[in-house]
């Protein structure tokens, strides 16, 4: 008995330790404390007003939601800043009489990613994702939000898994 007693406690005891560095985003240790997320200017040939605010939002908001780090206006341990390189709609199917069925909203970011207390960890790239919609329908309104909703979750999470889960 007095040895499953001791077999039981070194193994809960590795499992607590083995588990201490990640947390349940996959992040691991992350050896900062403070971020700082510049506006994202759309530089896009292309404008929609408002989507640089929107996408400089959800990206602080993923960052913040998924680890505990404090964001900063200026002198962040991790730094996050860009442009939106591209916003464009394209036709992706036809119909028989040659006319559009189906649109795409593609939208691409670059992104520079500075970590200052680990410059190997520094990265400029490039991440975009699309939202296929009927050709029919205009992408305004709640169409559009629904839109942006779904091509920047999957870019920030992209971003934040290549600057902190590394993924």
């Amino acid at each position: 008995m007095r040895y499953l007693i001791i077999a039981f406690s070194i193994a809960i005891s590795l499992v607590v330790n083995s588990c201490g560095v990640y947390n349940l985003t996959g992040t691991g240790q992350i050896d900062a404390e403070t971020f700082q997320v510049n506006y994202f200017q759309n530089n896009a040939e292309l404008i929609e007003p408002g989507i640089e605010r929107t996408f400089t939002l959800e990206l602080q908001d993923i960052i913040q939601s998924q680890t505990n780090l404090n964001l900063t206006s200026e002198g962040g341990d991790l730094l996050y800043e860009g442009e939106i390189v591209e916003y464009r709609i394209t036709p992706m199917t036809a119909t028989a009489d040659q006319r559009a069925a189906q649109n795409r909203l593609t939208i691409a970011v670059m992104v520079r990613f500075v970590n200052r207390k680990k410059e190997d960890d520094n990265f400029e790239k490039r991440f975009s994702f699309f939202y296929d919609f009927d050709a029919n329908q205009q992408l305004v309104g709640s169409q559009l939000t629904t839109a942006l909703d779904v091509i920047f979750e999957r870019i920030t999470q992209d971003v934040f898994n290549e600057s902190l889960a590394k993924w």
